[in-house]
């Protein structure tokens, strides 16, 4: 008896020197996933979902991720319609040609 006692003593003690296990810890999402994500929610009219996403980063980084999503768009819409960034720009926002 006094034996096992003293394998749950020595066990215990190894457990308490042994390191803390590492909290888990939720994956951080980027600010183009978030970029992505937002732009997704308010086209889809989802606003909880668009609120969620920008949560994820900062103003000023989701800022950043819709604007540089905004010109990637524009520049691949543009090649696909063989039309300037600006003419495509304009047409997709309802603004007479320039």
């Amino acid at each position: 008896m006094i034996r096992v006692f003293n394998k749950l003593r020595k066990h215990s003690e190894e457990a308490r020197r042994a390191p803390a296990p590492r909290p888990l810890v939720s994956r951080q999402h980027n600010l183009f996933e978030a970029a992505a994500a937002y732009v997704t929610a308010c086209a889809e009219n989802d606003y909880d979902k668009s609120m969620e996403a920008a949560r994820w980063v900062s103003p000023e980084a989701l800022s950043f991720g819709v604007n540089e999503l905004a010109c990637r768009a524009v520049i691949a819409l543009a090649r696909e319609r063989d039309e300037s960034p600006q003419t495509v720009a304009r047409t997709l926002l309802g603004l007479p040609a320039a």
